[in-house]
């Protein structure tokens, strides 16, 4: 069984420690380690940004990393992908892709998005926040984030060099998610939340789903749709309205033939009803006048 190592230290020589060791692990044969990602995404120095918005520090560990053995050869020893922290400004989107395209030699993989940060729930009863650590500020993960998560893969496809593929990562729950993730330009996609809540029955439901919409639009192939989102027109908005509007008629034909179901049942039921007393009329000698 292959393992997809998932890595964040709490500072760069502890990132750089783990790279090393896992390294180590796959020379020796041990365990079939398929990649590894380096969370980008997470605070790691204290009194500094996370290493994704901070991007003099976000270079100084692409060149740390690179720098390893494992990574010196022609051929890295495995594939490296980075979890990427949400942008929302196009020129951080910039500068972030320019320096995963500088280390493109080493750099297999973007997985946008992370957790939106510094997100608050709050527990109304007992007026106090749902979770204890830090705070109660914690990241923003699940549906709430999908939009976002599209948006950011949207971008980094464009301007990530071809040789990085994105992940898509943030509220997928369904397959209509996860195609809208690959329209996006997404090779593959993470699945977090809805695992935590579903679980791993998901990423059968989600594939099925997926499967379902690929033939419905007559798509044999992800290929055929993969990065292929269109620009906005008239021509689309009337084709989306048409096809809701068949959608919608489509389920009010099903509830009409609900309803007559419904109804035939409770005529036979009604009619077994009407026998049952009959028999039991005859049974008994009870005359009706």
């Amino acid at each position: 069984k292959p393992y997809m190592v998932s890595i964040s230290g709490k500072n760069i020589a502890d990132n750089l420690q783990m790279l090393q060791k896992i390294s180590s692990t796959i020379e020796s044969g041990s365990v079939n380690i398929a990649a590894v990602e380096l969370n980008l995404a997470c605070p790691n120095i204290v009194g500094k940004p996370t290493i994704g918005y901070d991007f003099e520090q976000m270079e100084d560990v692409m060149k740390q990393v690179a720098s390893l053995p494992c990574f010196s050869g022609s051929k890295p020893l495995f594939p490296l992908g980075v979890k990427m922290p949400p942008y929302f400004d196009r020129p951080h989107f910039e500068m972030a892709a320019a320096i995963l395209n500088k280390y493109k030699h080493i750099v297999s993989y973007a997985a946008s998005i992370n957790t939106i940060g510094n997100a608050l729930a709050i527990d109304y009863h007992a007026e106090m926040p749902v979770i204890r650590a830090k705070g109660g500020f914690a990241g923003l993960s699940g549906p709430a984030v999908k939009y976002t998560a599209l948006a950011n893969v949207k971008q980094m496809r464009e301007l990530l060099d071809n040789s990085i593929d994105v992940v898509g990562a943030g509220g997928v729950q369904t397959g209509c998610d996860a195609f809208e993730m690959i329209l996006c330009g997404a090779t593959a996609v993470q699945v977090g939340t809805c695992h935590w809540t579903e679980g791993p029955g998901c990423f059968d439901r989600i594939c099925d789903e997926l499967k379902a919409i690929m033939k419905d639009k007559g798509y044999g192939n992800v290929e055929d749709f993969r990065g292929k989102l269109k620009e906005w027109s008239k021509e689309g908005v009337a084709l989306s309205r048409q096809m809701k509007m068949k959608s919608k008629k489509s389920d009010t034909s099903g509830d009409v033939q609900l309803k007559t179901s419904n109804n035939n049942s409770s005529l036979i039921i009604a009619i077994l009803f009407a026998i049952i007393a009959v028999l039991l009329a005859d049974k008994l000698n009870i005359a009706s006048f």
